[in-house]
């Protein structure tokens, strides 16, 4: 398959009439067709979106594979512009699941006010009231709180090892990270 090549340009009864006879026979052969139609356009958006060839290419594939169990769920009135928006969305989320947060210390990544002084017995002190300060977190915050900043996982990473829903985990996160601040405050008073 050639990413560069110029197809004939499809209208879009052609993608209908593939879409819908895909659909009806569940044909990879025909879902195939459809996507070369539109695999140009695909590629575009990948490139734009990973700014690597060689992710683009592996994008376009991973995006098909999408295609075989998207297109039967989705009620899709025009599959270029839907294509289009998958595409893009799929690019985002490898973003999204390629950037790992740094861990630099503690006052920037978990924005507390408690100030952790270069010497090591102010450092363990800190680190003692945060363990203390996590202990009393619900079991969903400090979980959810573990796993994204001493584990660096991602949102999509949390809700695939919690069963949790994304709006959960942020939500836990946002609450544990409030709670620990409030927590790590009264300890400092």
């Amino acid at each position: 398959m050639n990413f560069f090549s110029k197809p004939i340009k499809p209208t879009d009864a052609d993608d209908d009439k593939l879409l819908a006879n895909y659909r009806e026979s569940g044909d990879l052969a025909i879902l195939g067709k459809l996507y070369e139609n539109q695999m140009a356009l695909v590629y575009g958006v990948c490139l734009k979106y990973l700014k690597d060839e060689e992710q683009a290419k592996d994008a376009v594939m991973g995006i098909f594979e999408e295609l075989t169990v998207k297109v039967k769920q989705h009620d899709i009135k025009q599959f270029k512009s839907w294509l289009y928006v998958l595409s893009r969305n799929y690019c985002l989320m490898q973003l999204r699941a390629g950037k790992k947060m740094e861990l630099v210390n503690l006052d920037d990544v978990m924005e507390f006010s408690l100030v952790l002084h270069p010497d090591d017995n102010n450092r363990e002190a800190a680190m003692q009231a945060l363990e203390k300060c996590m202990d009393k977190l619900s079991g969903n915050q400090k979980q959810s709180i573990s796993l994204f900043y001493l584990k660096e996982k991602c949102y999509k990473e949390i809700t695939e090892l919690t069963g949790f829903s994304l709006n959960d985990v942020k939500s836990y996160i946002q609450n544990g990270k409030r709670n620990l601040k409030i927590c790590l405050e009264k300890d400092s008073e």
